[in-house]
């Protein structure tokens, strides 16, 4: 008696598990076939969500570019150079941040990025004074590393990884100061949201960018935009902010594209090709 099973699979077709083996093998593939096959493979119960967003982040990753997922000027960070070391040390306490571009007299110049931990370092020796201080921190600033808005996200990282830097300054096509990007903005397209002990949305979802408009996280809830902007949106469809502008624009809206919902201009300051992160607020008129 022949111990085959039957089986209904047609003659020639490959099942599941030959087809991911051969993904594997080194045979040319597109990348549909192969996100195909990944995506089976979750609805067969061998990757679970986060492995499959992890992949799909991995793959996705190459058709970004630095512009689609840059922290934008007006959200940057920055210690000027001719600020006082208590100045510096306010800004670093109050943003929890460990990398800060250092500007120059032109608002355009970046001559260098201080680490948090070159400056607690430096606090340590008791026997400066206050000028013999500003003279030091001076000294330890780190090189910039520039890069332009068009540089592709995968290539990025592995400079990144190569240079072990952890930070870079983008900058336009006329060499001006478009915003700075991070190893972990990079690492977030992958696995996901990274938040960490400083995060805090009720500070940081909605702030004044100093020209009269405000900046809004796409994930702050509907009802916190209603309180700070007096607006009444319904939170029956959508939690977020983001999605009624989503919704509204009827597709994925890039950088720049704007909208307006009632008496409320809404400009797109950061978004990539999967969803949006910030929008400019600003009352129409």
């Amino acid at each position: 008696m022949s111990d085959e099973r039957p089986t209904s699979r047609s003659p020639g077709k490959k099942s599941f598990f030959e087809r991911l083996g051969d993904a594997f093998t080194g045979e040319p593939k597109d990348r549909e076939e192969l996100l195909a096959i990944v995506q089976e493979a979750h609805q067969n119960d061998i990757l679970d969500d986060d492995s499959l967003r992890i992949i799909q982040g991995a793959m996705n990753v190459s058709d970004l570019h630095v512009r689609d997922i840059m922290i934008p000027r007006s959200q940057m960070v920055s210690l000027d150079h001719d600020e006082t070391i208590k100045e510096w040390t306010a800004k670093i306490v109050a943003s929890g941040h460990s990398r800060f571009p250092v500007l120059g007299e032109n608002p355009d110049e970046v001559i260098g990025v201080l680490l948090a931990k070159d400056m607690l370092s430096l606090s340590l020796k008791t026997d400066f004074n206050e000028a013999e201080m500003q003279k030091q921190v001076r000294e330890i600033v780190r090189d910039v590393n520039f890069v332009p808005e068009s540089k592709r996200v995968n290539v990025l990282l592995r400079d990144f990884r190569k240079n072990r830097n952890h930070m870079a300054i983008v900058i336009d096509e006329y060499r001006g100061i478009s915003g700075l990007v991070t190893i972990e903005d990079v690492l977030e397209e992958i696995v996901g949201e990274i938040e960490d002990e400083h995060d805090d949305e009720s500070i940081s979802n909605i702030y004044s960018n100093g020209a009269g408009a405000f900046i809004v996280q796409a994930l702050t809830p509907i009802d916190d935009f209603n309180e700070h902007f007096a607006t009444n949106f319904s939170d029956e469809e959508f939690d977020t902010i983001g999605g009624i502008v989503m919704h509204e624009f009827g597709r994925v809206p890039k950088r720049d594209d704007t909208i307006t919902l009632g008496d409320l201009v809404v400009r797109v300051t950061t978004a990539d090709n999967r969803r949006v992160r910030a929008f400019e607020v600003s009352v129409a008129g």
